[in-house]
């Protein structure tokens, strides 16, 4: 039986589905997201890095031109966002200092750096009395490094908050159930939620991270490109009376390990994260939490001295290119904003103005054309 209908059910109340339904409610379209519980997912456990720099590597040259694309976006997006709401999003534009420990670890963040400014990417070499300059806690065994002053970061906890205050305002209907089945076969006009009730819709946005892959309905091939890439990491705070030990994002390598640090503006240290594949599983393991207190506390040795307020682990959407998987599925109606692996705050406000060109009839930004569904489903149509 159908419950109700709207123009646009966006299948996930993420961080990506969050900003789809309130810029696209915005624009004046009727919008449900469906979601057991709007944005506690991956979005919460995130160091909100806003590094299409320092997180590019080798072979990844168009992710690189989509995340700089999105990273000059998410300023705007923010500022209007932080208008709309009135909430401070915590975007802070410091720039990121990427250290090294020891000298293999120096040659190996050289090489990579090297390889960012052969794409034009901006990079100032530092010493280490010059690291130690920017950020006094640093080891004094450290490097060396780069400081990539275009590399951001928001406060994402701050930033889901205000994306849920955004959409209740704009008049985005919460749906408290998951999305199971789209209905219709090649043309879609209903989706069945996991409750048994029936949700009637023009357009039905699949943006539901990882478990894209558990709804029935989506091309196959899609459900098969989309996996929860593991993430565990901390969340550090300072002792009543201690200063900040921090003044901007630290990506570091220590004897082969990267860890980050990543400063809030209330105190909080964010440190993480590992990558691992172990399917749908959200443990928090001892392990995880000794490798990164010990790679944080050689490069940062005052983290010892901080209050470990949380460890936490999400699950990223990843995909096997590293690219997010955004634009018209083939099926009439269907349209998906997944895979986001480790870019997912970044994206949002390039992914949610993607979508909204979609829903809108219109061309997305050129700097989506390599990461459209049919990369996925090219490969196995007749």
């Amino acid at each position: 039986m159908t419950v109700t209908s709207t123009g646009v059910v966006v299948a996930g109340g993420g961080v990506i589905g969050m900003a789809i339904a309130w810029r696209a409610a915005a624009a004046g379209l009727d919008v449900a997201v469906v979601d057991p519980a709007c944005g506690d997912a991956a979005s919460l456990v995130a160091a909100g890095m806003l590094a299409p720099v320092s997180e590019s590597l080798f072979g990844e040259d168009a992710l690189l031109r989509l995340n700089l694309m999105a990273a000059e976006r998410f300023g705007t997006f923010t500022a209007e966002l932080e208008a709309a709401t009135g909430h401070d999003a915590g975007l802070r534009r410091d720039g990121t200092l990427a250290v090294a420990y020891d000298a293999s670890d120096y040659t190996a963040l050289v090489r990579l750096t090297e390889f960012r400014r052969s794409l034009g990417l901006a990079a100032e070499e530092l010493d280490g009395r010059a690291c130690r300059g920017l950020e006094p806690f640093l080891a004094p065994d450290v490097r060396g490094g780069f400081l990539f002053a275009g590399d951001w970061s928001v406060d994402n906890r701050r930033y889901v908050a205000a994306l849920a205050q955004a959409m209740r305002d704009a008049g985005v209907r919460m749906v408290r159930a998951r999305v199971a089945e789209l209905l219709g076969g090649g043309q879609i006009r209903a989706v069945r939620l996991d409750d048994g009730r029936v949700l009637g819709c023009d357009v039905a946005v699949v943006a539901a991270g990882h478990a894209c892959g558990g709804i029935e309905g989506v091309p196959g091939a899609l459900r098969a490109a989309v996996r929860p890439v593991k993430g565990q990491l901390l969340r550090l705070r300072h002792p009543a009376g201690m200063p900040p030990v921090l003044s901007r994002t630290v990506r570091a390598t220590a004897r082969g390990m990267d860890v980050y640090l990543v400063p809030r503006a209330d105190g909080e240290v964010v440190v993480g994260a590992t990558s691992e594949e172990r399917g749908p599983d959200r443990t928090v393991t001892a392990g995880a939490v000794h490798g990164l207190l010990r790679d944080a506390m050689t490069v940062l040795p005052v983290t010892s001295e901080l209050v470990l307020a949380e460890a936490c682990a999400g699950l990223r959407p990843g995909t096997a290119d590293n690219g997010p998987i955004v634009g018209s599925t083939g099926l009439d109606g269907v349209l998906m904003a997944t895979g986001h692996y480790r870019n997912g705050i970044l994206l949002s406000a390039a992914t949610a103005d993607a979508i909204l060109a979609h829903l809108t009839g219109q061309p997305p930004a050129a700097e989506w054309e390599p990461f459209c569904p049919q990369r996925f489903t090219a490969a196995v149509t007749p």
